[in-house]
């Protein structure tokens, strides 16, 4: 689960860790009462107009901007939302549409009042699958071309692999500090901030923790300017109220509706839709499909109890993707036996009526012999198999019909 810029820092900030700060803003009447709270928290006229969309880099999409004065506040903040921000990481990138921006952060000028003595740096927490623990990821080149700076210089990000049976020690948030090329107040805060940072990372089972820029100030503090904050969904039931976070209308439509009915559903590009019960399955399942010749759509698992009820269900969110061309339904009945999915199969096409691409409906298990014949026998217009090679052959052979 993704958190906004203005939640994750919320998050940070009860973990003692320093944070930009701001005030959230719905409307331009709010975001200038925040302006004149924040400027008469701060002495300064000048703030930051951030908008709040699930997506990096936004200052290069224009929802960054600088505000000197009350009327740069109006101008910017009136632009801002309602806008459709563009960013590398929205939906089809610069050329694709775009996130509409309902709400924006009004914060303090953190890089004040000595610009030139800030230093951006990069810091980011995440699992390490292969090495089996966390691992932080740091770099003196912090700011909106990180991914640049990976690519062409990777001897300037550094990692440090955390232990998970002893925690982050003292002298790995030395080391952070070391290769950051601090020294001094600065060096001590920037120990203290690492350090804080995991804590929240462990205590809030994070994903990802992604700090750019994390700033030291013209007086050695050390701060994060922006976070990324992505949160594990599976243990979300131990935090409802960072579940209570969650803002749908940032989230894919159809996956918000497929989470809602119990189904584990994943949009993607391709042409061939795909429903199966089990992950393994699925995965194997969309291998067949790229094997085929086509794409998967989606990555959809309807779990150990097909009925009718949610076979529909899975139709209607696969359906609502215009790109599916075809329709591949791989169900291994181990739990639930094959003719009972056949039979949800069929009362769904036939409680949808018109099902304008092709189905194939592979069962193998439990009473499979049973469903192929049910469904070669429900007049409908659905394709039966009982081998995954034969299911092959048909997505095959429908995408070239």
């Amino acid at each position: 689960m993704n958190l906004h810029e203005y939640q994750g820092k919320a998050l940070l900030k009860n973990f003692g860790v320093a944070i930009q700060e701001g005030i959230l803003a719905n409307s331009l009447d709010e975001a200038v009462a925040a302006y004149k709270d924040l400027t008469a928290q701060t002495k300064s006229d000048v703030v930051v107009v951030k908008a709040q969309i699930h997506a990096g880099g936004r200052g290069k999409g224009g929802g960054v901007k600088l505000a000197k004065n009350l009327d740069d506040l109006k101008t910017h903040a009136g632009n801002i939302l309602g806008m459709m921000l563009k960013t590398p990481q929205t939906p089809g990138g610069m050329e694709g549409p775009g996130k509409l921006v309902k709400k924006i952060l009004v914060a303090e000028d953190a890089y004040a009042p000595d610009f030139d003595a800030c230093k951006e740096f990069y810091v980011s927490i995440l699992m390490d699958r292969e090495k089996k623990c966390n691992v932080i990821i740091y770099s003196t080149e912090g700011g909106m071309d990180i991914e640049a700076v990976a690519e062409n210089t990777p001897h300037l990000v550094h990692k440090e692999y955390i232990d998970p049976t002893l925690g982050i020690q003292a002298f790995q948030t030395r080391k952070v500090a070391f290769n950051l090329g601090l020294s001094g107040k600065a060096f001590k805060e920037m120990t203290k901030f690492i350090a804080s940072l995991y804590k929240a990372f462990v205590h809030s089972d994070a994903s990802l923790f992604e700090i750019n820029p994390c700033l030291k100030t013209g007086d050695d503090r050390i701060v994060a300017v922006d976070c990324k904050v992505v949160l594990d969904d599976n243990a979300l039931y131990r935090h409802q109220d960072l579940e209570a976070m969650r803002d749908k209308d940032e989230e894919d439509p159809t996956e918000v509706e497929a989470t809602e009915a119990g189904l584990n559903f994943v949009n993607l590009d391709g042409n061939v839709g795909c429903m199966v019960n089990g992950a393994g399955l699925a995965m194997a399942t969309m291998d067949v499909i790229k094997l085929s010749g086509g794409e998967p759509a989606n990555f959809l698992d309807v779990g150990g109890t097909a009925d009718a009820a949610r076979v529909e269900q899975a139709f209607r969110i696969i359906l609502k993707d215009p790109k599916v061309k075809a329709i591949l339904i791989n169900i291994f009945g181990g739990i639930v036996r094959c003719d009972r999915v056949a039979q949800g199969v069929i009362d769904a096409c036939k409680n949808m009526g018109n099902i304008n691409v092709p189905i194939i409906v592979r069962l193998q298990g439990t009473n499979a012999d049973i469903a192929k014949k049910m469904i070669d026998e429900s007049g409908l217009d659905v394709h039966s198999a009982i081998l995954l090679q034969e299911a092959a052959d048909l997505v095959t052979k429908v995408l070239q019909d």
